[in-house]
């Protein structure tokens, strides 16, 4: 007989009590331990702080990162209670910092609408801190307790009087939970305040980063109409002031702006209690049914479609627009801890009604800007037709060609997309040394011929008709637009490799351009990198190092010593590197060094794209003079 060496019995449960469960698994409760999991450790704080002030008690929230990576959040509003909760017989104060699932929205009259209605805020922030300090001003009183990854480490206290009420919390995260970094970005908070700022109109957010002495006041007296102002600063608007629409209906508050331009891109964000619903839900869907449905009935009426012509599809009437979706909820219901995705059935019906009886009286008084509109569409729905049609015959090349690649594509001989890899290389000469010296098994090398077309500027079937993105096209075999699927790719790691100069970084911008406009899931999924070669090489004797920057150069100088004749090649492009080289500075998996391409906030990737690669010029010229002080080398 065999005893069971793993026995599964009662002993083996552990039950994990309080603020344990949190430390133990963070993920589940932030989303991750990286950098987007420690900034919403600041959202968390932030969004108590907007709930007072949705429930009209708030009108200044201030930010602060001090110099050592802590962070203070204070704000004007009530201030959290500091009786005792008859149910557990401590502090109410102590019970929100240390109970999850504790506060008051859950079912009372503490809050209306709130953001944070999974319960864990505070006290997730509180359990992976080293180190919080509460102080709160109410009833006369500033009432403080301090807390240690989660415990207090006294009863709370009276430390003064006061005539204000409000907040204010102090934490610094715990590095024993943030492996990855402690510290946080002022762009990413600057983002998120930014579009809090919009989304709550009037609400002054102050935001001070003491470590490198920078400081931002946003207050949006225009609410969301100044939101779709402010995305489409870059851009031509073909209407002005933007369209504004609200109402209520069965406790749920709607609000929406949108404002056509004359880009070919859509750019629509919704968002719920003042949580960005990256994956939409019902009342991003209603908008759409409505905005598709109004459009074409006016475009009939109008006789602009005729009765013999097709319907506008949602995506003709959606070229060139932006748009801010807002709603307010008391009771939502989000898809997942992440809250990305709004699932309240009940909201589509709503704000679609809302948003179509509102719609419609605003074309039949404003003919003009309306007239303006369906014309967009029109055009969209032209080239869309050219762009099927384009599509069409280059599957039917594809089929009658022996080989459905493109012909200048160096193909691995893996059929494991998982490890397979494709550089996209600037250049025939580059191009030449990096298939000589690649990996066949598991890279390919596609180089292209000059510069792709600006997407920015261009429609689909004219992006369609360029070879050299068809070539990009047909190699990673994911399709664009209506025919994407991810699941086709072949190759996890599509790597931009182009020169360090002037020209190797405009084609990896168009690239990325593309990327960005026409396969942002790819980006979204992880697989797109960019190749890191080195700037220089240093032979001292037969010794042999590379540096990629200027800091490694010098390192390396220092270490082969004073007086020691070294000869330096600055390498201008891929091309003055042989296979070898190539290969082992910039190919190889064990030595090399790539950056990832990440999204980390759509709307300012999109705003950054619009003004490098748009039409506009003043945007462009008001990017490089507000970066300019970054750049040390310029290659021009």
């Amino acid at each position: 007989m065999t005893v069971n060496q793993h026995a599964y019995d009662e002993s083996q449960i552990q039950v994990l009590e309080g603020l344990e469960a949190v430390r133990k698994r963070p993920g589940m409760y932030i989303g991750s331990t990286g950098v987007r999991g420690l900034h919403h450790l600041v959202w968390e704080v932030v969004d108590n702080s907007i709930d007072e002030a949705l429930a009209g008690f708030c009108t200044l929230i201030q930010v602060i990162v001090h110099k050592d990576n802590s962070v203070t959040v204070i704000d004007n509003g009530r201030g959290i209670p500091v009786g005792e909760n008859a149910k557990l017989k401590k502090s109410t104060l102590e019970v929100v910092l240390t109970v999850l699932h504790a506060g008051g929205k859950f079912g009372g009259e503490g809050y209306k609408v709130s953001g944070g209605l999974h319960g864990v805020g505070v006290s997730v922030v509180n359990a992976l801190s080293e180190q919080l300090i509460v102080e709160v001003m109410r009833d006369g009183h500033i009432h403080k307790q301090e807390y240690s990854r989660g415990a207090p480490q006294y009863d709370i206290q009276v430390i003064g009087d006061t005539d204000e009420t409000g907040t204010k919390i102090t934490f610094k995260p715990d590095s024993d939970i943030f492996t990855e970094t402690t510290e946080f970005e002022y762009d990413i908070l600057q983002s998120r305040i930014r579009e809090l700022s919009f989304l709550n109109k009037g609400i002054e957010i102050q935001l001070k980063d003491e470590r490198h002495d920078m400081s931002n006041t946003f207050k949006a007296d225009g609410g969301i109409i100044s939101y779709v102002e402010y995305l489409n600063r870059t851009k031509q608007a073909i209407h002005e002031p933007p369209i504004y629409i609200e109402g209520e209906k069965d406790k749920i508050q709607a609000e929406i702006a949108l404002q056509y331009n004359d880009s070919y891109t859509e750019n629509i964000y919704s968002f719920a209690n003042n949580i960005n619903t990256h994956e939409g839900g019902t009342h991003e869907s209603g908008f759409k049914s409505a905005l598709t449905r109004i459009l074409n009935d006016y475009a009939r009426k109008s006789n602009s479609i005729k009765d013999s012509d097709s319907n506008l599809s949602g995506d003709d009437v959606r070229e060139g627009l932006t748009a801010i979706i807002s709603v307010k909820i008391p009771d939502p219901q989000f898809e997942g801890q992440t809250k990305t995705k709004l699932g309240n059935s009940e909201v589509r019906g709503i704000v679609e009604s809302l948003f179509a009886d509102k719609l419609e009286e605003f074309l039949n008084e404003n003919p003009a800007i309306a007239k303006r509109i369906i014309e967009k569409g029109i055009q969209a729905a032209r080239a869309r037709e050219a762009a099927r049609k384009a599509r069409e015959l280059t599957r039917r090349k594809s089929a009658l060609e022996v080989s459905s690649l493109p012909g200048k594509l160096a193909d691995c001989s893996s059929r494991d997309a998982s490890i397979s890899e494709v550089y996209i290389v600037e250049g025939d000469s580059a191009g030449g040394s990096a298939k000589n010296g690649r990996d066949r098994h598991f890279q390919a090398i596609l180089p292209l011929r000059g510069k792709i077309l600006n997407v920015e500027k261009s429609r689909l079937d004219k992006i369609l008709s360029n070879a050299e993105i068809r070539a990009i096209i047909t190699a990673i075999g994911t399709g664009i637009g209506d025919d994407f699927d991810i699941a086709k790719a072949r190759y996890h790691k599509v790597i931009i490799m182009t020169d360090a100069d002037v020209d190797g970084a405009h084609i990896r911008t168009l690239l990325l351009t593309f990327f960005y406009r026409y396969m942002r899931r790819i980006i979204e999924a992880g697989y797109v990198y960019i190749a890191q070669p080195p700037l220089f090489k240093l032979e001292r004797n037969k010794t042999v190092r590379y540096a990629y920057n200027e800091k490694q150069r010098d390192a390396v100088l220092q270490e082969f010593g004073e007086g020691v004749k070294v000869n330096i090649q600055r390498y201008k492009g891929l091309g003055e590197m042989n296979p070898g080289q190539l290969w082992e500075t910039t190919m190889d998996p064990e030595s090399r060094t790539m950056l990832q391409v990440s999204i980390q906030d759509a709307i300012e990737a999109d705003a950054i794209f619009d003004a490098l690669m748009g039409d506009n010029v003043e945007p462009r010229r008001e990017f490089i003079q507000e970066h300019a002080k970054f750049v040390k080398n310029l290659d021009v």
